[in-house]
């Protein structure tokens, strides 16, 4: 039974992300100092996500790495 909830849920997403892709099909022009370009709206957002994921997961670990360093050492340690 959990198997099949499953593929139900890969499904509705995919769905999802389909009909997300088909009713954004209009073009934007991104402009980045001297840089520009033309994608489609979906693709754009798409993208920004995936970066602000990737962004997101760099900051947590950055800050999970300063608060290991923060810690004091115990003694007795050698």
């Amino acid at each position: 039974m959990k198997r099949y909830i499953h593929i139900a849920l890969i499904v509705l997403f995919t769905a999802l992300v389909l009909l997300f892709k088909v009713q954004n099909i209009d073009t934007v022009t991104v402009s980045l100092l001297t840089l520009s370009l033309t994608m489609p709206l979906s693709l754009l957002l798409i993208g920004v996500y995936v970066l602000g994921m990737l962004t997101g997961s760099f900051v947590v670990g950055l800050l999970r790495d300063w608060l290991r360093g923060a810690r004091p050492e115990t003694a007795g340690k050698d």
